[in-house]
């Protein structure tokens, strides 16, 4: 496996480990926005950008500061607004990000933008909010083809 996919996988892991609960989705042919989503959240891992590279000539190494895509959805439930579920779930992506900064040892280092708090819709009677950021993956490969 290229080490693209193989932090993409990674990264997709720990947003699973995170939110143990939540549908997590991306990256298997089911990016799009789901029709549906359950009782305990949604996150979409998409594959992003690992935008143009920098490059070391000796040896030849290409650095790379890929952008991957986190949506996230999440109800309003008893004694929360959906927003604060949606804090909740960024929270604990965060405490797994922090934990381990280099996905295994995949990267040199895993960052994060800040988040986009989400739209909110009423489905049915239910508040559903949509948030999004982003996490940066630092590392370097031995081909321009990661």
């Amino acid at each position: 496996m290229r080490k693209r996919l193989a932090v993409l996988a990674a990264a997709k892991a720990m947003v699973q480990a995170a939110l143990p609960a939540a549908d997590i989705r991306g990256m298997d042919n089911d990016e799009a926005k789901p029709i549906r989503v359950g009782a305990q959240g949604l996150g979409i891992v998409r594959s992003g950008d690992p935008g143009t590279p920098e490059i070391d000539l000796s040896p030849p190494t290409w650095w790379w500061e890929h952008r991957i895509p986190i949506e996230l959805a999440g109800y309003e439930v008893a004694g929360k607004t959906s927003q604060q579920a949606l804090d909740e779930m960024i929270a604990a992506i965060d405490a797994r990000r922090r934990a381990d900064p280099t996905l295994g040892g995949l990267c040199i280092y895993l960052d994060a933008e800040p988040p986009t708090d989400g739209e909110t819709e009423t489905v049915g009677t239910t508040v559903l909010g949509w948030a999004d950021f982003a996490l940066v993956a630092s590392y370097s490969t031995d081909s321009p083809l990661g």
